[in-house]
């Protein structure tokens, strides 16, 4: 049996009075990817957002059911949520780096945390641009702005400022979409890397990313109008092989969506 890093159980996710996200229950393996996959509006994000609880930042957002990191309740009264986000990062559909210096833009995080010393921050700073394939292209231009880099690079910088903080999960919430087809492969290459050392998940509209690069694929859609639901939940090979559920056949094969 594979370990189980993160799980849900009978999760829903209310904004106000209306629910978002009904019932949803998965176990999510450690050092793998996981692909959440479905139309538009369905609750992809969202559901993606109460793995680190950035649906808190959202007023009337709550959750019911269980959400568990390690087995430990992520929403239990005992959670500290700042220790959760660093544990759980999360990059997002657009590289939103900040008016920075690259090296700023890296050590934000780790300076957050107490670490103070120039020499510890260097080698967090080369550590975490190295695993992501950037560390040559940007080593001699750290005290520039990071906003002059080209997308494809403030993306892979954005990841990088998200292992500086050593998280155990990586949340990426459809982190190539904004990215030409080099760029994308380069992200691929490195989630296939950094899924060695840690859980990563993955929201994409891209079917033959998620082919490429997932182990398992969860597929959601709408129902009762405006509610997500999971509808299927499998290893990708076999969830795109042999779907058991005829929506999800549907999906996968372009005629809907």
């Amino acid at each position: 049996m594979p370990e189980i890093k993160l799980k849900t159980i009978n999760a829903n996710l209310y904004y106000g009075s209306h629910r978002t996200l009904k019932d949803v229950s998965m176990d999510i393996p450690a050092r793998a990817i996981t692909a959440i996959i479905g139309p538009s509006g369905c609750g992809k994000s969202s559901l993606l957002r109460i793995f680190n609880r950035t649906n808190d930042l959202i007023p009337g957002a709550r959750v019911e059911g269980r959400v568990l990191l390690d087995g430990e309740p992520i929403y239990g009264k005992t959670m500290d949520v700042t220790l959760l986000r660093k544990r759980v990062g999360m990059v997002f559909q657009k590289p939103n780096v900040f008016p920075l210096s690259i090296f700023d833009n890296l050590v934000m995080g780790p300076r957050s945390h107490g670490i103070k010393r120039r020499a510890e921050l260097d080698e967090i700073a080369q550590r975490s641009l190295t695993a992501v394939a950037l560390w040559d292209e940007v080593k001699d231009s750290l005290t520039k702005s990071a906003q002059d880099l080209q997308p494809g690079q403030q993306q892979r910088l954005c990841i990088a400022r998200a292992l500086a903080v050593e998280p155990e999960v990586i949340l990426m919430d459809e982190s190539c979409s904004a990215l030409d087809p080099e760029s994308t492969m380069k992200i691929e290459e490195l989630m296939l890397e950094l899924a060695k050392r840690y859980t990563i998940l993955i929201v994409t509209h891209n079917m033959e990313q998620a082919l490429r690069v997932s182990d398992m694929s969860a597929f959601m859609m709408i129902e009762d109008g405006k509610i997500g639901t999971l509808v299927e939940y499998a290893p990708t090979a076999e969830l795109f092989a042999h779907p058991k559920d005829k929506r999800t056949e549907d999906y996968i094969t372009g005629r809907f969506g």
